[in-house]
């Protein structure tokens, strides 16, 4: 009797509850996004729509409607197409990069005991606390001044000239953006990977070495099919995180020398015409969140997938 009173509570307060965080989803998600969309196939120049035809204001929305121009005059576009492939490239070496230190770091601390163990997770985590904008004007610094001159330069510490300038040449700025965002989120994502090996049974590493198993066998056998689930959250964390990146590629290059992300293109996009051209931005913003969808649903997909299999 008492548990059927309490569900009728829950379901009379139920909506009550829920329905403020409902109407803020909706009007700071669902309706920005569908009305984006809807501009992506209109001549839109921000603050009024521009009818392709007569090459005047438009009378209303639907009056500058343009099919897929947007998305035809997108892919035409050189500093799109280029942004897009320099994201992905450097969304392999981040992602791979970012999981592989974190990976390493969870190990070492989960090695250690008592406070000193605390004392290292806040040290690691600590660059994850730190402005993404005002990360990369620090790395900026460190790379133009201590990289160029100081330690790096002629009459530096050791002279390296590959190491010199590593904001102003496209592939020397991907591997120095893979650097920042490596030193900035690795802290967050070891706590994920701490968790997820504090969840497997201390059983089994006992049984293996009992066995007489490797520390290689054991970690390749045990310590990886059990970490699956936390592989998956680092892996969608850092695969969005790498395509969204924008404050560290203003700061540290401002998209100069041919280093545009997806996600500062798009930004650009309004600038690099006068009138500025929402309509072609938000139709490479459209193709952005699908290719970011895609590859997102399809990684959870496949580590979901390797889950069930372990």
């Amino acid at each position: 009797m008492a548990l059927r009173k309490n569900k009728s509570i829950y379901a009379r307060w139920f909506w009550p509850f829920i329905m403020p965080g409902l109407i803020l989803f909706a009007a700071v998600i669902i309706v920005p996004f569908v009305t984006g969309l809807f501009n992506s196939f209109t001549s839109w120049r921000g603050s009024y729509y521009f009818d392709p035809v007569s090459k005047t204001r438009a009378a209303s929305a639907f009056q500058a409607l343009v099919g897929l121009a947007n998305y035809r005059a997108a892919f035409k576009d050189s500093h799109f197409v280029g942004a897009l492939w320099y994201t992905a490239r450097y969304t392999l070496a981040a992602v791979a990069a970012i999981n592989l230190v974190s990976l390493s770091l969870a190990l070492l601390v989960n090695r250690v005991s008592g406070l000193f163990a605390g004392f290292l997770r806040t040290v690691f985590l600590l660059p994850n606390m730190l402005g993404s904008l005002a990360l990369g004007f620090i790395f900026q610094f460190i790379f133009q001044i201590v990289f160029t001159d100081i330690i790096f330069g002629p009459e530096g510490l050791i002279h390296i000239e590959a190491l010199r300038h590593m904001t102003q040449d496209s592939l020397k700025a991907l591997f120095a953006l893979v650097l920042l965002t490596t030193w900035q989120s690795s802290g967050y994502m070891m706590l994920i990977y701490i968790a997820g090996l504090n969840g497997i049974p201390k059983d089994y590493y006992e049984a293996a070495s009992i066995d007489g198993a490797s520390a290689f066998y054991t970690f390749r056998k045990i310590t990886v099919p059990m970490l699956i689930p936390s592989f998956t959250i680092v892996f969608f964390l850092t695969l969005s995180n790498s395509f969204k990146l924008l404050d560290q590629n203003v700061a540290l290059t401002d998209g100069n020398f041919n280093t545009r992300m997806l996600a500062y293109q798009i930004l650009r996009t309004v600038r690099d015409v006068t009138p500025p051209d929402y309509g072609k931005a938000q139709a490479q913003a459209a193709v952005f969140f699908v290719i970011l969808a895609a590859i997102s649903l399809t990684q959870v997909y496949l580590t979901k997938r390797k889950e069930l299999e372990a």
